[in-house]
């Protein structure tokens, strides 16, 4: 058997249909994706922004992001480069309550917590 390095979840076990497991690294991605989309948020610290996501992939867009799974419930950790003149606290509100929203409603898992590292601080290009 091969060493996989993704931990997987069970979100449905129906004995007639069969079992639908997720990876960790999927909701990561979920989360993420739905953190880009809030306006103050420039991209994923260390990482890319959502232009680039079709070019280089997905698996990129969740390395600003840490998940922790134990018994069906969700907590998660990302770090954020916010863009500037934008209010840390309500953009920060925003992410935790679209992140939340996004990984419940496609995975069907409970989120906990939402925990957001801002990382820095980006100034849009002035020319």
């Amino acid at each position: 058997m091969a060493k996989d390095e993704r931990n997987t979840y069970t979100i449905q076990n129906d004995a007639s249909m069969g079992e639908v497991k997720i990876a960790d690294e999927v909701v990561a991605i979920i989360a993420a994706l739905a953190a880009t989309e809030v306006d103050g948020v420039a991209s994923m610290a260390g990482n890319i922004t959502n232009e680039l996501i079709s070019r280089l992939g997905m698996k990129n867009l969740s390395k600003g992001v840490k998940v922790d799974v134990l018994e069906g419930v969700v907590t998660v950790s990302l770090a954020l480069n916010l863009k500037y003149d934008y209010s840390i606290m309500d953009v920060s509100a925003k992410v935790q309550e679209r992140v939340k929203n996004a990984v419940e409603n496609m995975t069907g898992l409970e989120v906990a917590d939402v925990n957001i590292r801002v990382a820095g601080v980006e100034m849009e290009n002035r020319e």
